[in-house]
């Protein structure tokens, strides 16, 4: 078994907490984990792009280029951005929504919204698109849209642990107080899915 998940987004989104709920649900399942994280300016909605491995004898943390099993992307432009690490026939899903850049913001650029979903649907056949952070507000709470993509990723086929794991995985990372609104956004992820 050797399983590489990207999970790509922006400070804010909660893609490092998705991680380690990951490599929490396939460490429980038996599995050897290494994970690594860049973060640029995260705190101020910078890129943040996550690395999961999962499997035995790993090597390192980093996956390369074009080995990712799985791309998670939280935000639409960094779901692009991070392309180059998904493996060919490899699997993406991406929360539509958008969160501006501050040089957009400023008029020095422009976020070409549906030029980034053409990009990605003729790069990634099967690609995924949710509205992750709408379903986390229907949840009840718009923070569990990474948890949304969670439920989301469960569905997928050859994970290193069951979707039991993984929803035991976030109520074991998640504060007792938020862990019923998490588990309502898991399954609404699961459920979403089924419109892919």
């Amino acid at each position: 078994m050797k399983f590489d998940l990207v999970i790509t987004g922006v400070g804010g989104q909660g893609t490092v907490l998705a991680s380690r709920i990951v490599a929490r649900a396939a460490m429980d399942a038996g599995w050897q984990v290494r994970t690594s994280e860049t973060i640029g300016m995260a705190q101020r909605e910078g890129c943040v792009v996550s690395h999961v491995r999962v499997g035995e004898n790993l090597a390192g943390a980093l996956i390369p280029d074009g080995r990712a099993d799985v791309l998670l992307g939280f935000e639409l432009a960094e779901a692009a951005r991070a392309l180059a690490k998904l493996k060919a026939g490899g699997k993406a899903i991406v929360n539509e929504d958008v969160i501006v850049p501050t040089s957009v913001s400023a008029g020095l650029s422009r976020y070409r919204v549906q030029d980034i979903r053409e990009y990605l649907e003729k790069e990634l056949p099967g690609v995924c698109f949710l509205r992750a952070s709408e379903v986390a507000r229907e949840a009840g709470n718009s923070k569990t849209a990474n948890v949304v993509m969670l439920g989301a990723l469960s569905t997928l086929p050859g994970l290193p642990f069951s979707p039991e794991g993984l929803l035991e995985a976030v109520l074991k990372t998640v504060p007792s107080q938020f862990r019923e609104i998490n588990r309502k956004a898991f399954e609404m992820g699961r459920r979403a899915m089924g419109v892919c």
